[in-house]
Order: structure tokens, then sequence, then C-alpha cells
């Protein structure tokens, strides 16, 4: 019984060491932690916490300039170009008369004289209402063309446009056309307008009308838009044109303290041909720039 238990106690000896030696084992085969100052790196790029330093001026945008540009010199223009034309006609001494829509919206106007020179001109005064506008000019622009002063329009009475129509497409020279009063109103009523036979063409507005005697009567200003009236009405009406009174071209003028001349009232009618002799050197063909 004895031997039995010795030999019991040996054995749970035994496997108590070699549990051990087990277990010894595993610990040795463990790897030793590695100390925190030798730990590698985090592969994780470090961002700035500073913002980095501004650029160099010359390495910077340019500076956009803070000034107007200095003025043209004198006889220096600037490249503009034409975009539409019109008449005038010498009313005073280096004043012209056109209309208000021949120069709206123009940064020049430049007329140009009977003997093919061209001057420079600047808008006085312009009327919407009237469709009225007076240049002026530091050059001779030509004799002044009389107003007629007393007398009544009547309806048949001749009258002769001249002007520069069509620029460009017809006759680089100006234009005479002959006709009579149709009526003492224009259209729907318009008491500021008379209405004329005499073909006129977009260029002739600002023009002359002139009665036989060679005297101003009226301003040309537009005539009836057939296309449109033809698609209201099925029918093509014919010369059927515009122009703005005489008298409410005086009182422009006046308004703006312009002496008008007028002619005589007893002066001998004349042909076509000599009434348009009267208007040629005091016709200006005029130029709309942009």
């Amino acid at each position: 019984m004895a031997r039995h238990k010795a030999f019991m106690m040996r054995r749970a000896l035994l496997f108590g060491l070699i549990g051990f030696g087990f277990a010894a084992a595993a610990v040795a085969q463990k790897p030793p932690p590695v100390p925190p100052a030798a730990q590698a790196p985090s592969p994780r790029a470090v961002l700035p916490s500073e913002k980095p330093p501004p650029l160099p001026r010359q390495a910077a945008e340019a500076e956009l300039p803070r000034d107007k540009p200095p003025p043209l010199a004198p006889g220096e223009r600037s490249a503009r170009r034409a975009v539409s034309s019109g008449t005038g006609f010498v009313v005073a001494a280096r004043r012209i008369m056109t209309n208000h829509h021949v120069v709206d919206g123009c940064a020049e106007v430049a007329a140009r004289l009977p003997d093919g020179q061209e001057i420079p001109t600047r808008v006085m005064a312009s009327d919407a209402t009237r469709d009225l506008a007076l240049l002026s000019t530091e050059a001779e622009a030509g004799p002044i063309l009389p107003f007629r002063g007393a007398g009544a329009y009547r309806r048949g009475e001749g009258v002769v446009t001249y002007g520069f129509p069509l620029a460009g497409l017809l006759s680089s020279g100006p234009t005479l056309t002959t006709g009579e009063v149709s009526a003492l109103a224009g259209l729907a009523d318009n008491q500021r307008h008379l209405q004329i036979s005499a073909p006129v063409q977009p260029g002739n507005s600002g023009g002359p009308l002139l009665d036989m005697r060679g005297q101003v009567i009226g301003v040309v200003v537009s005539k009836l838009n057939a296309g449109q009236v033809a698609r209201q009405t099925g029918d093509i009406p014919q010369n059927v044109n515009f122009a703005v009174k005489h008298t409410e071209a005086l009182a422009f003028l006046r308004e703006q303290n312009v002496a008008v001349t007028e002619g005589a009232t007893d002066q001998a009618p004349r042909a076509a041909d000599a009434v348009g002799e009267v208007a040629h050197a005091s016709t200006l063909f005029l130029r709309c720039l942009q």
C-alpha cells in the first residue's frame, strides 16, 4: 500500500513538471513586448498645423488699373462704324435739323457736305414727341434754307423732297422726288404731320419737304408700312408718306433760341429742278456712328 502511494506521488510530480514545461515553452515562444520608444512610427502623414506663408508679390495676380484711361489726343479719334444714315438740312448758321430717330442712340453723328467733306456734329437738342433734333457744328455747313412763313397747307399743292434714301444701294448723291400734299393730318389723324404722295425711302428721314417756291413746309419723317397694311387689309397702299409740319419745326427751333429765316410770300413758283438746286447746297448726308 505504501508502495502504491509512493508511485502515485512520483507520477503526479512528473506530470506537474511536464505541464510547467509546456507553459514555460509557451511563455518562451511569445515575443517580449516592444518598449514604447522602439515602436515603428505611424504610416499616416501628419498634416501641418499652420498656414503656409503668403506668395511673394511677383507671383500674385496682376492688379487691375484703378484709373480711367487718358483722353484721346487732339485729332485722334476712336474707330467707330456707321450703323444707320439719314438726311439733315441747314436751318441757321452752323445748325442742322433732322429727325430724333436719326440721331437717337448715336455715339457720334457725321455730316457730309455737298462737296464730299465730312464734318463732326453734336446733338444740341432732341424732341422725341415731335421726332425732331437739332445738331450743331463748328464748320460752315451751307446756306440756310428758308421756311414758309404765312399761308396754310393746301391739299394737292406740289411738294419736293430732297435727301439720301437707301445709302449704299441707290445713288451716293442726293435724290429728288415730287408729289402733292395728300392730307392735312398724318397716321391716325396725327395733327403734327402732313400726308404726302412724294415717294420716300429709309434714309430720307430728316430731309426737307419743300413747296414749289423752295421754302421748307415740313421735315420728312416716315412712310406707311405697306407690308403690314397688306397683311391686315389684303391691299398694298401706294405713296403714303408723312412729314412733320413746318409749324412744329419752327416751334421746336424757337424753343432752342434759334433765329429762323422765312421766305418771301410773294415769291413766284419754280420748277422742281430749280427747287432742287436751292435745296442741294443746304442738304446733308448724316451717318450715325457707334
